[in-house]
């Protein structure tokens, strides 16, 4: 598990903390091979100049000011730079959590406090959770200040990075809104009220991944991979009907759950 130090300014107030990333990447990857003998495609670092291979040892960071032109940054002038506070989550203000659109969103992280800062560290997490708050702060990440949601749990904070606003791409493609009938609306609350269950991750799971492996595990036993019987298109029907059949088929599951 990654994890990084970090202090989260409050006022006057410091909390050590450590950040642990909050995911994983459990995807099932594949390799580049050569279609004739299935050998492992490998890619080298050259020098454009001299045509050298290049070990990552022998890498340094170079910004462009002009054509073929570079200036060498090394690791250490960055951090030189970077003052306590920049180093530190400064919180800048408190907002709603429903105010902020989850495409702002970024990486997430689980904060624990240091030894020394548990009281302050849950002092901020029960004053969010008592007024249904989060914090919004910045700190610097690498190379670049990074805006912060710090986000109270029940159980712990969650910190997540959030993109600027600049980042966030405009809607490119707005759609015509055709008008919706009262009785339309009205099923499909139904439809949303039947279908209402508390959020339990555990309950989800990549179904395609167990797919994907289960033809890996195919192929290595050396059978024959078989395509699952098409169920066919969908058949277009009637708005309303298709809602009404809906809430049925819902309210069934829901009562037989």
């Amino acid at each position: 598990m990654i994890s990084r130090k970090s202090v989260i300014a409050f006022g006057m107030v410091a909390i050590p903390i450590n950040m642990y990333t909050a995911t994983q990447d459990n995807d099932i990857r594949f390799n580049q091979l050569h279609k004739d003998d299935h050998s492992r495609i490998r890619y080298k670092k050259t020098c454009a100049h001299c045509g050298q291979e290049i070990q990552s040892s022998d890498i340094v960071k170079g910004y462009a000011y002009d054509d073929d032109k570079y200036v060498v940054i090394t690791d250490e002038e960055i951090e030189k730079i970077k003052t306590e506070k920049d180093k530190s989550i400064q919180i800048l203000h408190f907002a709603q959590l429903n105010q902020i659109s989850p495409v702002y969103y970024d990486r997430t992280y689980q904060a624990i406090p240091q030894p020394g800062g548990e009281k302050a560290f849950e002092l901020l997490r029960a004053a969010l959770m008592a007024e249904q708050k989060i914090a919004i702060g910045k700190t610097v990440f690498g190379t670049k200040d990074t805006l912060m949601a710090i986000i109270p749990r029940e159980d712990g904070v969650l910190i997540s990075t959030m993109f600027y606003a600049d980042d966030i791409k405009a809607l490119e493609k707005p759609y015509s809104k055709p008008e919706v009938s009262e009785q339309e609306l009205t099923l499909a609350k139904t439809l949303i009220n039947a279908m209402d269950t508390p959020f339990d991750p555990a309950q989800y799971k990549d179904e395609y991944q167990e797919k994907l492996r289960e033809l890996i595990e195919t192929k290595i036993a050396g059978k024959e991979v078989v395509a699952p019987q098409s169920e066919g298109p969908s058949k277009v029907i009637d708005l309303m009907e298709a809602l009404k059949s809906s809430v049925e088929k819902a309210e069934k599951e829901k009562e037989s759950a």
